[in-house]
This record gives C-alpha cells, structure tokens and sequence, in this order.
C-alpha cells in the first residue's frame, strides 16, 4: 500500500545506525513491560457473537485477493469494503466476491487511488473486522487504527517489524477489547495440526528442543519491482540485516510448547547472519550495470541463524533465507523425551520404534508407513475441514482453514486460535536477531508481552 521513494532510500539507508537504534527500542520495550496498558488481559478473550461478519480487505495484491475471494464464499460473511492503491485490483476481488457470495456481497465499497484512501473506510462503511494484507511497514499502523475505530484486526504476518509497534498494538487491544490476531497460516497445515496433536497426547513425552525456519528462494520477486512484493520487498535486504520472517517456522512450534501460554515462555534470543552475496551476485548476472538493482548495496545476510531459550530452557532453532539457490523447507522439526517429528519430508521417529513401521528409533518412519499414524491422531479439525479447505486451495488448504476458523470463533463468540500476545511474541524474533547480529551475537531478552499473564492464559484447545 505504500509507495516507496527510492532515491532517498539509496541515500539513507545505512546499517550504522543499526545498533543505537535497536538500543533505544530494547529500552522502549522494557518500559511498556513495567506499565499497564489499563486495559484488559485478551490471553483467552471472546468477543461477544456476531452473526454476520461485515468485513474490509485492505490490500488486495496476490494474498489479499485470496482472501478476498475465500472469505466471500464462507458462510456469516459480508464484505463491505475492499481496499488497494491499485483500481484493477480492487475491481478484479470486488468481482471475484460478488461471483462465490451468493448474493451476499452485493455493495462493496471501493477504495483506491493513493496510500490514505483505507482510512475512509471506517469513517463510510460499517464494519465487524479488517484484513490487512499490505507490504510489512503498514501492518501496525493498519492494525491499530482498525481497532481504535471499533473494528477486530487481523494482519498478515509479520504483525509488525518494531517492538514499539509491538507493544502499541497490543496496548491498543487490551484498551479497545478488540481482537488483533496474526493470520500465521502455516499453524493450520496438516503435518502441523499432527504434530501438535501427538504433542499434546504425550506421543514424544516432555519436550525439548524445536527447528523452525522459512528457506524460500524469493529472488524472482526482483523482476516485479513496480508492483506486488518485488517493489517493496527486495529493500528490506538491503536496510536489516537479521531474522527477517521467522513466523511461518515459529508459530506452530511454539503451539507444540505451549509459549505464551500456562507452560512456558519466550526468554533470549541470540542470533548470527551469513556475509551478504547471494542477493548482489543475483543482481550482476542478471540485470545490467547501471539498473536500480544494482546501485543497491544488499547488506543483509544471505542466511540468519537465530537461537531462543525458554523459561524453561528449551531450545528453538530459527533459521531464514530468501536469497539461497536450495529447496524450500520450514523445517519443523520438535524433540522430546521419548521420539522427534520433523518435516520436509514428514517424518516420525519414536523410542521403540514407530508401530507397523519401525522397530526402533534409529530410523524413520515416512511416507506410507505414516498412514496408520495419521489415522490414529489426524487432528480432529483437519479430519472436519481438510477436504474442504483443500478442493478451496491456498497453500494446500491451510489459508482457508485458518480463515474459516477465524469466522467461526467469531459467530460462536469463542476465542481465536491464535492471540495477539503469540502474534506479536513470533514477530518479535525479527528486531530482536536484527540487534544481536549488530552486536556480533549478543543475547538480547524477549519482551514478556503479556505482563507476567502468560500463566493464566489456556492451551491451544485440539478442537474439533
């Protein structure tokens, strides 16, 4: 949604400053963490029931017009306003939404033309929640501003790329009693929803240590650089240099753990980059001398290895790469006591051996020798809308799930899957690997966004 200007980019952008700005960040963090919001805890908050969901889409680039187009076909919804600095691509959801509602969406307001015009929407439309699907930089400001102006906020991830956005957005919640949930999709994939139900069955006993990453070649994304990811994107390697998109790997291990929720909680973090040359050597083979790419000084690391420590002194491995010529992974990997489930491919190895396909835990069990397993502990919930979220698409069915699951927690007046403290726990790994690789991997402290409250706040429920 944001415009960017490049040639004052190229003359700011500097990683100098990097470690005094982190600094002052850490200490804005600590001081909200010693003062109340003078709202109220949202760790298991439901909001009163709502019938029918009147909800704004704010972004509508390739991820927000999936979302578009799915939200509209489920049932309790009504989009009322649509949202992009782009008209073809609002002209192109709000059609999409009219064709899969059957009737329901049948006066979307559209809002487009400069980086402002979303914030008309509150002032015009009457509105239940907004989705905010825009480049990374917009996410808080978006957020906070839904929920000021009475409206549930649900981002795309990160939820935010500071601390202080951080804690503002969840100051904003607590005062407001407004949801602001972090659309982390990956936590509704199959393989995921196994392994937190044979978490929390005990199947791997007490656990241990977890392996979270997004390996991701995105360098392709530098041909789109007037419009989409490619026009934003590509920057932010060349501005941080750290752990730069860390949920999709971490929001489903910290589910496993219960972190930021009545088990244990996030403690420090210590975090170490590669050099820098995958991006810049990309751009020399690929794109003449003197073309922007190439007047970029890419200063982040091609790869980021971050570590976190538990209260309880687990162990999380994070790792991050967008830049890399490898085969995506998220690695998803948990340990315990008694066996370890990893992904990429999906395997299970359990002492004494996996039944009917291993007869200890010195190898693998995969593939079809999975399948008595999954019908054993298939997460109820996939087991309900797995087929379904799979014939409606998005990354293999995860997207829809997670969206019919927020609309349902809604109408049913339950508590999200996922609460703003977890959101914004998740993203924090990002400032936080950004100040320690600055500092040649200092450990650097998690903020306790929940005010010392994460004992209070239930586990993840394996609801049906």
């Amino acid at each position: 949604m944001k415009n960017f200007n490049r040639r004052s980019f190229l003359k700011k952008t500097t990683l100098s400053t990097a470690s005094l700005y982190m600094a002052t960040n850490l200490a804005c963090s600590e001081e909200n963490e010693k003062t109340s919001s003078g709202g109220s805890y949202m760790g298991d908050f439901a909001a009163p029931k709502l019938e029918t969901i009147r909800i704004a889409i704010i972004g509508v680039g390739d991820r927000g017009y999936g979302h578009a187009k799915q939200l509209a076909s489920i049932e309790g919804t009504e989009i009322v306003a649509i949202s992009d600095l782009h008209e073809d691509l609002v002209d192109r959801s709000v059609t999409s939404c009219i064709e899969v509602g059957d009737g329901r969406h049948q006066n979307i307001a559209r809002y487009f033309g400069d980086e402002n015009q979303w914030k008309k929407i509150f002032k015009e439309v009457k509105l239940d929640i907004a989705i905010i699907a825009t480049n990374w930089n917009n996410h808080a400001k978006m957020a906070i501003e839904s929920m000021k102006q009475g409206a549930h906020a649900f981002v795309e991830v990160p939820i935010a790329v500071t601390l202080e956005e951080m804690w503002e957005i969840i100051n904003t919640s607590e005062l407001t009693q407004k949801h602001c949930m972090m659309m982390e999709n990956v936590n509704y994939g199959r393989e995921e929803l196994l392994y937190l139900n044979l978490c929390r069955k005990g199947v791997i006993g007490d656990l241990l240590h977890a392996e979270a990453a997004y390996i991701h070649d995105l360098r392709v994304q530098m041909e789109d650089e007037i419009r989409g990811e490619g026009s934003w994107r590509p920057y932010r390697l060349a501005e941080r240099n750290g752990n730069l998109y860390p949920t999709h790997g971490l929001g489903p291990v910290a589910q496993y753990m219960n972190l930021s929720r009545s088990e244990d909680q996030f403690s420090t973090l210590v975090s170490f980059s590669t050099p820098a040359i995958g991006r810049n050597l990309y751009a020399k083979k690929n794109y003449p001398k003197d073309h922007l790419w190439n007047t970029i000084d890419f200063k982040g690391g091609d790869l980021n290895t971050s570590i976190i420590k538990t209260n309880l002194g687990r162990t999380i491995m994070i790792q991050w790469d967008e830049t890399s010529p490898r085969p995506y992974s998220r690695l998803n990997l948990i340990q315990g006591t008694k066996g370890t489930l990893a992904g990429y491919p999906t395997r299970v190895a359990l002492e004494g051996g996996v039944p009917g396909a291993t007869e200890n835990h010195h190898s693998w069990a995969e593939g079809e020798q999975l399948e008595a397993l999954y019908e054993k502990y298939e997460h109820p919930m996939y087991k309900r809308l797995g087929a379904l979220a799979k014939k409606m698409g998005g990354h293999g069915g995860m997207d829809f799930m997670m969206l019919y699951r927020m609309i349902e927690c809604l109408r049913k007046g339950e508590p999200l899957d996922q609460n703003v403290y977890e959101g914004c726990s998740w993203s924090a790994v990002a400032p936080l690997s950004e100040a320690s690789v600055a500092q040649n991997g200092m450990p650097q402290k998690f903020p306790d966004f929940t005010r010392k409250k994460w004992a209070q706040t239930n586990p993840l429920k394996i609801i049906s």
